[in-house]
């Protein structure tokens, strides 16, 4: 597995103390990105938090799901959250060390007092010390919240204090963009008060995550709560791994309701499928995302591949990411005037901005939303191998186009057939046997997407036609911070 040695560094630990009139929760950032360019250590904002107790067990989820690993636990995983400030709200995210569970903490308007909210997108240090001084916040403790350094400590501190050098593995990247683009196919299929959400997820098993062992479990709306299901009816959610929603008892006693997002069900026969669990808190929300089994991250899922072939969302892609202005809800209709493009094209692009981190998806919204990942987003399709050996098919003249069917000959010597029917390729090959498109297209599959949109291979004939990658979305030479942690 590919991994390369990252360093992240804070002026100074981030530190909860206590002050006149309350307590103070300091969070010192890295570099990040913001309006005005990279930025060693960005400010975002300084004010209270509306629900300090309930912000704090929040924050503190989100750390859980950076340190955990819910898969192979024997492994470590330590990553620091991202954040993104989005002029009305903060949004923490973190990643498990696995790559099955993303986290991400919304703190909305009403849930900050007395400070504007920036603009930009670094990662912040959580460390132990602050982590267990978070677990004492009291009911009643007025809790002033500061992202960023103090503006003392700009003027005086000469270089960093703190620096973390950690592995980050490309699975890691990988799934944090593969994350949103499954997202975004989500709607709401059952919402629950705080009573009953405190009684299904209380009642989940907290053992071991043991794979896929037993099949995929199925939740179903009824009555006022949830009910298990054996099988996927419609309506049904999946629930891959119950264990995982473990970080979400830390803020059930501040939960207001919960809201469940899936993907509709196809069939009775349907294989497991990610989905997201949002517990609703005062001026907040907290989103656990899970990838359709816990011993299968989200990194290997496919769904950012098509976009990732598709030579005009790239271009549309960089004419959008010019209009992007850190919106906390991204306006396709206003985004689509302002390019002069149709709505499609516009949702095209922003999946493909989606592969490279530079847009996250909101469930609760069903929108888009602007952000930079702190880290080489580039990397993302340079380390997507179906990607590459789609291209390395095609520029070879390995695809040979015929109506609905193709024929992709293998660097072993194998001829696979790809049809198209209703808009989707299937393959003879064992990777379509096994995963019948769940897991995204096949390479041969991809490279034949490919040539047709290309227009590089006439019908009837051997591509020899030449596909240039398509390039990643930060620009080279752009140095930019990287999250702390990774994956196994």
């Amino acid at each position: 597995m590919t991994r390369s040695l990252q360093a992240v560094a804070y002026r100074r630990p981030s530190v909860l103390e206590s002050a006149a009139g309350g307590q103070r929760l300091g969070l010192e950032t890295s570099r990040g990105a913001t309006p005005v360019g990279p930025m060693d250590h960005p400010r975002f904002f300084a004010g209270f938090l509306t629900s300090p107790q309930a912000a704090s067990a929040a924050l503190l989820a989100v750390a859980d799901v950076a340190a955990a690993r819910y898969y192979q636990r024997q492994l470590s995983a330590s990553l620091d959250p991202v954040v993104t400030g989005n002029g009305d709200r903060l949004r923490f995210e973190s990643f498990s060390g696995c790559g099955g569970v993303h986290a991400r903490l919304d703190v909305l308007t009403p849930g900050l007092d007395g400070g504007e909210v920036g603009h930009g997108t670094t990662n912040v240090d959580v460390n132990n010390p602050l982590r267990e001084a978070l677990s004492r916040i009291g009911a009643d403790d007025p809790l002033h919240l500061r992202v960023g350094p103090e503006e003392l400590a700009v003027t005086t501190l000469d270089g960093p204090v703190v620096e973390k050098k950690v592995p980050l593995p490309d699975r890691w990247l990988r799934g944090f963009a593969e994350a949103q683009v499954i997202a975004a196919g989500f709607d709401l299929r059952a919402e629950l008060s705080a009573a009953e959400a405190v009684r299904f997820l209380r009642a989940l098993p907290r053992g071991g995550v043991r794979g896929s062992v037993g099949g995929p479990r199925w939740v179903v709306p009824a009555g006022r709560g949830l009910r298990p299901t054996t099988r996927a009816v419609p309506g049904a959610v999946c629930l891959p791994g119950p264990e995982r929603l473990v970080a979400l008892q830390r803020v059930l006693r501040h939960a207001t309701s919960l809201r469940v997002y899936g993907p509709a069900v196809a069939s009775a026969a349907a294989g497991p499928l990610a989905s997201a669990w949002e517990i609703v808190l005062p001026g907040m929300r907290l989103t656990l995302t899970l990838s359709p089994d816990a011993s299968r991250g989200f990194s290997g899922e496919g769904g950012v591949l098509d976009a990732l072939a598709t030579e005009e969302a790239a271009g549309d892609a960089e004419l959008i990411s010019v209009l992007l202005a850190w919106e906390p809800r991204i306006d396709v209709t206003d985004l689509a005037a302002a390019a002069g493009l149709t709505a499609e094209r516009v949702r095209a692009a922003l999946i493909h901005l989606g592969t490279s981190g530079r847009v996250g998806y909101d469930t609760a919204e069903a929108a888009y939303f602007h952000r930079e990942l702190p880290y080489d987003a580039g990397r993302v399709e340079r380390h997507n191998p179906r990607l590459r050996s789609a291209r390395t098919l095609l520029l070879a003249g390995a695809v040979t186009l015929d109506g609905s069917v193709a024929t992709v000959t293998a660097e072993d010597g194998h001829v696979h057939r790809v049809r198209e029917a209703a808009g989707v390729l299937s393959c003879s090959c064992l990777w379509w046997a096994k995963y019948r498109g769940g897991r995204g297209p096949c390479k041969h599959a991809l490279a034949v997407r490919m040539a047709r949109r290309s227009g590089s291979v006439e019908p009837g004939t051997v591509g020899q036609g030449s596909v240039e990658p398509v390039a990643g979305s930060v620009p080279a030479g752009r140095d930019v911070a990287v999250v702390d942690g990774g994956v196994r």
